[in-house]
């Protein structure tokens, strides 16, 4: 679906990849964008309740709705790149949008107009005025676009800068992904530590300055790197080829497959692998039944491809039909990690004992940076996982990843309903501390929380980890820029799901003898039994995860009758 556009240097047949070369630029706006945005908005929900003076409840659904535009902006994004702009000019135009919005947060906190008045908390305090909080959501707005159009394709203009042909280029694409996520887990620990600190600490104008200025370093980077980028040219996106098979199976719906010829044509420079016909989705091989009326070109592709699909393009679609089950079941998982690393388990810390020490003047950790430790734990465990299980696991199933893609999965969302559980219990013993001693701090160290975010992150380490796997091998090779905004849409989906699922509860349990599970004060609340709620959400969910991993075919083998060389995750776990 692309060509290579030639660079300063070299024509389009034999493009200059400069790769190590190239890399200080690409890695360095990287880790600066991402020092950026995550210094940005880690801290959002402190911010629009400390200094907005808005409520938790709408606090939370301000960040839930931003991180879902955020990531479903990234699915038009992609298609926008592959299209029309082309993933240089993508990312240029949304790194300065980005840093923009950064800097429009920044006057925000920096100017007084621009917010509402400080006031002691547990009074009644004046919200923003309509002129602010328009000027604050506008800042979120470039913020979005930012988003939709760096997260598609950073990864994928990365490794554009590599010979996908040599063995060299090969093992540079491969570093090039493990540096990315080394700065990724960088920027977010430093985030969470350094800037989360000045922002809580020191000055809020300094602690969104400092991700600004690091936003602006990365777009000059980005753009010093210019003269020596290989860049890839757009010649339409491969969406259109799935909604032209679609659209050409619904005209033939009518027709019988038996005893008529099918098209099977593959053009002679595409990039994908051949795909063997498969049983799945059988109304979708209507779409190159080759009839009288259909036409064929000199290089023999359809004349009309809203009318004749190839056997090739159907089982491309299949391939995403295929992945759509198992990333509806990823949505449902994402919830966890909505609302337990980024919303409530700071609003947990914040009504929990921070000093360090005993001693009530030393340092106190801002409530923000707790979930530094499931952090901790993805950046210990994988190459411990990668180094030490992997091989032995390999030695006794004989695959390449010592378990499956969807058993490494299905044994994260396991976790999942564990982790849950632990936040329950933990809640619980912080809100009976916190009543006993009559205080809206409960005596209880923060350090409690850790349990929690350890079984998170180890969760996070076997589920997000693979489904980015997954979309990565599953989806046919050139929609491999789109498979990132898979995982980015079920983040935003699962974004807009947790607003929705906050508000349910705080309005049904409002008039519940209980009272509200989500009260401003937690010690009035019953944030345990929300957290137990999201436990069996949780369970239902892996139960379903399971139907449908017994049911998918991995695209390696898509022809066998069983599901592939890769086994099936439910036999191994017996169900």
């Amino acid at each position: 679906m692309e060509k290579i556009q030639k660079d300063a240097t070299v024509d389009d047949a034999k493009p200059n990849y400069r790769g190590v070369k190239a890399m200080p630029y690409i890695i360095g706006n990287e880790s600066f964008e991402k020092l950026g945005t995550i210094g940005t908005t880690t801290n959002l929900l402190v911010y629009l309740t400390t200094v907005f003076n808005l409520s938790s409840i709408t606090s939370t659904n301000i960040v839930n709705i931003f991180n879902g535009s955020a990531n479903f902006a990234t699915l038009i994004g992609a298609f926008l790149a592959d299209t029309y702009f082309g993933r240089y000019a993508a990312l240029g135009f949304s790194s300065v949008a980005s840093f923009l919005g950064m800097l429009v947060l920044t006057l925000t906190a920096a100017i007084t107009e621009l917010h509402p008045p400080h006031c002691a908390p547990g009074t009644n305090c004046d919200g923003p005025t309509t002129g602010q909080f328009i000027f604050l959501l506008g800042g979120f707005a470039l913020l979005v676009v930012g988003a939709g159009g760096i997260r598609p394709c950073n990864l994928a203009f990365g490794a554009d800068q590599f010979n996908p042909e040599t063995a060299l280029g090969k093992r540079g694409i491969t570093s090039f992904f493990n540096w990315y996520y080394f700065t990724f887990t960088f920027a977010m620990m430093i985030s969470v530590t350094f800037i989360v600190y000045v922002q809580a600490n020191i000055n809020w104008a300094i602690g969104l300055a400092i991700p600004a200025f690091l936003m602006f370093l990365s777009t000059s980077v980005f753009f010093i790197g210019t003269k020596i980028y290989v860049v890839v040219k757009p010649e339409g996106s491969p969406l259109v080829s799935v909604v032209q098979v679609i659209a050409a199976a619904v005209k033939k719906r009518n027709l019988k497959e038996s005893g008529l010829a099918m098209f099977d044509y593959v053009p002679s420079k595409s990039i994908n692998s051949r795909l063997p016909c498969t049983d799945q989705f059988r109304f979708l091989n209507k779409a190159a039944i080759k009839t009288e009326q259909d036409q064929i070109n000199a290089d023999g592709s359809a004349a009309n491809p809203w009318q004749l699909s190839s056997l090739q393009q159907v089982e491309q679609v299949k391939c995403i039909m295929r992945i759509i089950p198992i990333w509806i079941s990823g949505i449902m998982y994402y919830i966890i990690v909505v609302i337990m690393q980024q919303n409530y388990v700071v609003f947990q810390a914040l009504q929990m004992d921070r000093y360090i020490t005993s001693m009530q003047n030393g340092f106190q950790i801002p409530a923000a940076s707790t979930i530094i430790f499931s952090m901790l734990v993805i950046t210990i465990w994988l190459p411990f996982y990668d180094r030490l299980i992997v091989p032995k696991l390999r030695k006794q199933t004989g695959k390449e990843g010592g378990i499956t893609v969807l058993q490494k999965i299905g044994i994260g969302m396991a976790i999942s309903v564990i982790t849950m559980i632990v936040s329950g219990v933990i809640e619980e013993k912080r809100r009976v501390l916190a009543l006993r001693s009559g205080q809206f701090i409960s005596p209880m160290s923060w350090a409690w929380l850790v349990p929690q975010l350890v079984v998170a992150g180890l969760s996070e380490a076997f589920t997000m980890v693979g489904l980015v796997e997954f979309y990565y091998k599953q989806v046919p090779e050139n929609m491999r820029s789109m498979g990132g905004a898979f995982l980015f849409c079920g983040l935003a989906i699962s974004s807009y799901l947790g607003s929705f699922l906050v508000s349910i509860i705080h309005r049904v349990t409002a008039r519940a003898a209980t009272g509200n599970w989500l009260a401003e004060d937690l010690n009035k609340g019953r944030l345990d039994y929300v957290y137990y709620l999201v436990a069996a959400l949780e369970l239902v969910n892996f139960v379903y995860f399971l139907a449908c991993a017994r049911w998918y075919r991995y695209k390696e083998s898509c022809g066998n009758p069983d599901v592939g060389a890769e086994g099936k995750l439910a036999e191994k776990l017996g169900v």
